[in-house]
């Protein structure tokens, strides 16, 4: 994979980046990609992107079946009953290829309405960061 690209990639099965008023994303233009698979091909045919908005759910199936509470009273997602992969997946995808480049995860927003995956996708990014040596 290239690492000298320039691009900015937009993750979301619904929504396009001007519909994203809740989160301050750069006025830039975006590949918009839907779904894991687009997600992964666009980098691995384009290199790292300069910047990426992650939305979470990129499914039907996600929106449904995430509201399930735990013994504590807490929310919780099982990600093994998802076909679909997440924008955690995808979030997942890219550390893993900026582990084999030796860099840190490019400049990103979470724009994804689901706070539990709003949270792990920066909680991973965050602690990748934190630890790569670049």
């Amino acid at each position: 994979m290239s690492y000298k690209r320039s691009y900015n990639l937009f993750l979301d099965d619904i929504r396009k980046p001007s519909d994203v008023t809740w989160v301050d994303l750069p006025m830039k233009t975006y590949i918009v990609v839907k779904n894991y698979r687009g997600f992964r091909e666009t980098i691995l045919n384009h290199g790292m992107p300069d910047f990426v908005s992650y939305d979470h759910d990129l499914s039907s199936e996600h929106y449904e079946n995430y509201h399930k509470v735990n013994e504590q009273g807490g929310l919780e997602i099982d990600y093994n009953e998802f076909s679909e992969k997440t924008g955690y997946d995808c979030a997942k995808f890219l550390v893993n290829e900026c582990n084999k480049l030796g860099i840190k995860h490019p400049p990103y927003a979470v724009h994804s309405m689901n706070p539990i995956g709003k949270q792990n996708i920066i909680s991973y990014v965050e602690s990748y960061n934190r630890i790569c040596k670049e």
